[in-house]
Order: structure tokens, then sequence, then C-alpha cells
């Protein structure tokens, strides 16, 4: 296979799997829903960022890849 082939077949299931995690992420108890999570609503406005989750999520990913690449 090319190595353009190839790229693009790892590509594609680099993306796949991270659309069934961001798929199956709702049933994640507490994710998106943490205490640092800034949440407003007024009248027919929202405002939603999820900073705790993202920190959480930034620290998890930072640990995972620093696993990885040790390897």
């Amino acid at each position: 296979m090319a190595p353009l082939g190839k790229t693009l077949v790892i590509l594609g299931l680099a993306v796949a799997t991270l659309g069934l995690l961001v798929w199956s992420a709702g049933s994640i108890p507490l994710l998106g829903r943490l205490p640092g999570d800034i949440y407003v609503r007024r009248g027919n406005f929202t405002f939603y960022f999820p900073l705790a989750t993202s920190i959480l999520l930034s620290i998890a990913l930072t640990v995972l890849f620093s696993l990885l690449s040790r390897r």
C-alpha cells in the first residue's frame, strides 16, 4: 500500500474512533457537568463553556500521550 493510502486509512480509523468516543460521551456520568463548567442562562440565551471538563480531558490526554510516547 502506498504511504498516502496507509496514512488515509489510519486517519480514517482515528476519526471513526474519535466519533465513537464523542457519541458515547453523553453516557459518561458528570462529564460536561462538573463544578467548574460555566453555564449562563438568561431568557432565551444560553451560554455553556465546559472549562473544568476541558481541563480534565487535557490532563487525561496528556498523561495518555506521554505514556504512549515512552514505548
